[in-house]
């Protein structure tokens, strides 16, 4: 299964996330809910850092299928807050189609 962690400020701001393990939905080169879970994040922290220059901090280890992203500086652009929700709810489909067996979004507060 793959958990994904979303920490955010009291005040719903996000601070970072981390994606860690390989979602077990199929064969490695044949998981489709893995695949979709990578272009999402990988997409979103490209974006991150192409598109909008958000200061960030990312770390990955592709065996292990982790990648954690902790964002500099605070408050976020109004563009990566978007970007940021958009992973969410992307996400947020892909738990609500094949289950919290393969993927499992978890959200605290720091």
């Amino acid at each position: 299964m793959t958990k994904i962690t979303f920490y955010r400020t009291a005040a719903g701001e996000y601070q970072g996330f981390v994606c860690d393990g390989h979602a077990g939905y199929a064969d490695a080169g044949e998981d489709i809910v893995c695949a979709a879970i990578s272009v999402l994040v990988i997409n979103t922290v490209n974006s991150l850092e192409q598109i909008t220059k958000e200061e960030m901090r990312v770390e990955s280890e592709a065996e292990k299928g982790k990648i954690r992203c902790r964002f500099v500086q605070q408050p976020l652009k109004e563009t990566s807050e978007a970007l940021m929700d958009s992973l969410v709810l992307g996400l947020t489909h892909i738990v609500e189609q094949y289950g919290e067996k393969y993927c499992k979004l978890i959200f605290k507060e720091v």
